[in-house]
């Protein structure tokens, strides 16, 4: 295959204008581009403060004295050279910028946060309170906290793992202060016209004449009712900000975003865009054509902050972001802001938080995100699966439509917004989690992320106290059960863990390290569900199949959503596939590629294929022809 053609799939598999894989990111600029071949991408996201903590107390509302914190430290090598091993290419170290604490370090110069606008006592990583540094409780010595995260990304990169972090820019923390900001830059809202709604270079919305007022519940008081000198039910703002989901009021809800303020990128009040907008055909253009149409322009000053702190970090080394709740931000900023990540790295893994199906290809081809996370149908639908509220039939369709950005459409099934797949809210059990992960991880080319713990089973038993359970609490100090036991206080070998966790942690090493390797992963897709569905006899409705295939590998899988009812039934091939497969009459063996231990025949008769399976409660093959 000449350079070229190889280069040219290089781009349609990472969605980046270029596959330039340096040696090291320092010596970016001196090498020569290196073209990798294209490969699945597996994110390992992790929340950084409870990945290394080993206290087990527990305690709702507890401090760091008394339930513990993790730290940038825990992460060795041995502990990254496990996640590695794991089948992971990239780690999200989540809630790593600055964010609003309850915790004094006033000796190190940063401001007390007021708990009347911090969520729970550990701060959501979501209130960002100065993007140039680091959250303080991850560091053993929180004055050298920068140079602790930077020892952690050069240690991460020696193990062969990409560093993503948060940039959160729709909203940040009401209280932000940027101690650390670079010569030149100015604190959000330093200019600001506060005496104006909008300005198009305010970097917020203002209610003039207002001063802001903490919302109140009957149900919820700031640390649960702990005394503290600045929780008084009051926050000084005047005049008051918008919140950051944009609620207008002087004393927004609740259960607004109250912690935030809401970031002004030049929309006006009435929604329409005051700034330059992408010319027709533009999602179309590359990287580089998106970079020179915004050189020169006079953008608002909201996108020139949000520029500096992306390649604040670039430089640091961070491989890439996730984009927290991107599609409340307009695509025509992201196309400023990605196109001029990918000039300076253009490897930069760009991942954004978009929940509309009507607007994913704005997002991909005019704001030129690498990936956005396919939950509103592949997660949701797979989620109604498990639960018994749909077939798995929908499956085929979701990914027929996706078909032309299948590829940037991340695929996961646990994360710190959501339920954990283990939970009784979710499957119930690790196990029956199973059948979902092989599909989630299996049926596109796309990146396939787990979050920490997911691999154990972690369930999200506890109430941490501002974070209930079900979900693994991000404002509060707490500890990760499963997890703890397979970190067994620092030695990351999981002696602890029970059997099953054991063999869970086991299948989905198997499964992740298999995606990374596969040729067909990255080829063609196509449902036999159908055919399969109106023509065999004692196709359970619990079964799902599909097949992937590129010019090295043929692939057939068949997963059991059924957590009761083994199934035995002669799977279909359909005339179709076996001749672009190129399949002459005769017998072929199949052997399970996640076990290896499974071989079925394929027989061809009269051009259309058939096997024989039997498939226990919540088992999934591969079989590879």
């Amino acid at each position: 295959m000449n350079k070229k053609i190889v280069l040219l799939l290089a781009i349609a598999f990472t969605g980046s204008s270029t596959l330039a894989q340096k040696k090291s990111f320092a010596l970016m600029k001196k090498s020569e581009p290196v073209v990798e071949q294209p490969k699945k991408t597996v994110v390992y996201q992790v929340f950084t403060r409870l990945f290394g903590n080993t206290n087990t107390t527990n305690k709702p509302w507890g401090t760091i004295e008394e339930n513990g914190v993790g730290k940038f430290n825990d992460f060795t090598d041995v502990a990254l050279q496990e996640i590695k091993k794991l089948g992971v290419t990239h780690i999200w170290y989540t809630g790593v910028p600055h964010h609003a604490v309850i915790r004094d370090y006033t000796k190190f110069g940063i401001s007390n946060d007021d708990p009347d606008v911090v969520k729970g006592r550990a701060g959501s990583p979501y209130a960002v309170k100065d993007y140039y540094n680091v959250n303080p409780d991850l560091a053993v010595d929180p004055a050298k906290r920068l140079e602790e995260f930077e020892a952690l990304i050069a240690r991460s990169h020696a193990n062969g793992l990409k560093v993503i972090i948060d940039i959160v820019p729709n909203h940040i923390a009401r209280n932000y202060k940027g101690l650390n900001n670079p010569k030149g830059v100015k604190d959000f809202g330093a200019d600001d016209k506060v005496s104006v709604e909008y300005d198009r270079d305010n970097n917020f919305y203002y209610i003039p004449g207002k001063a802001f007022e903490v919302p109140t519940s009957p149900d919820y008081k700031p640390l649960n009712g702990e005394k503290n000198t600045l929780s008084d039910g009051k926050f000084s703002e005047y005049p008051a900000k918008w919140t950051g989901n944009g609620s207008r009021l002087a004393k927004p809800d609740i259960n607004d975003w109250y912690e935030t303020v809401k970031v002004n990128y030049g929309i006006r009040p009435d929604g329409t865009k005051d700034f330059p907008e992408l010319p027709e055909g533009f999602d179309k253009k590359s990287i580089e054509e998106h970079a020179a149409f915004w050189k020169g322009k006079d953008v608002p000053n909201s996108w020139k902050k949000f520029q500096d702190i992306a390649l604040y970090w670039i430089e640091k080394g961070v491989d890439g972001f996730r984009y927290d709740m991107a599609e409340m931000v307009p695509y025509e900023f992201w196309s400023y802001l990605n196109s001029s990540i990918k000039i300076k790295n253009p490897n930069a893994f760009l991942l954004a938080e978009v929940y509309n199906p009507k607007e994913y290809r704005n997002y991909i081809h005019l704001g030129k995100m690498d990936y956005l996370y396919d939950k509103v149908e592949t997660y949701d639908h797979l989620k109604a699966v498990i639960q018994g509220k749909a077939l798995p039939d929908g499956l085929s369709d979701i990914q027929n439509n996706l078909q032309d950005i299948e590829h940037h459409m991340l695929h996961f099934l646990d994360n710190h917004d959501e339920q954990r797949l283990a939970s009784p809210e979710f499957a119930g059990t690790p196990e029956k989690g199973k059948p979902l992960m092989v599909v989630s991880a299996t049926i596109s080319s796309s990146p396939t992320m787990i979050y920490f713990g997911q691999e154990v089973g972690e369930a999200g038993n506890e109430d941490a106290g501002f974070g209930k359970r079900s979900r693994t609490s991000i404002f509060d100090y707490v500890g990760v059960p499963n997890h703890q036991r397979w970190m067994n206080e620092g030695k990351f070998n999981g002696e602890p863990l029970s059997e099953s966790e054991k063999s869970l942690r086991d299948f989905y090493s198997r499964l992740l390290n298999f995606t990374l390797t596969s040729d067909a992963m990255l080829g063609s897709f196509r449902e036999i569900q159908s055919i399969n569905r109106e023509q065999t006899a004692n196709y359970d409705p619990g079964i799902y199949s599909f097949v992937r295939w590129s010019s090295t590998e043929k692939l057939i899988i068949v997963t059991n959503f059924s957590w009761i009812t083994e199934s035995k039934f002669v799977l279909k091939i359909p005339a179709k596939i076996i001749s672009e497969w190129k399949l002459q009459d005769g017998v072929y063996e199949t052997k399970d590629q996640l076990y290896n231990n499974e071989t079925v025949t394929l027989k061809v008769i009269d051009g259309e294929g058939y096997m024989k399976v039997k498939i226990k409660p919540s088992e999934s093959f591969i079989f590879k022809l």
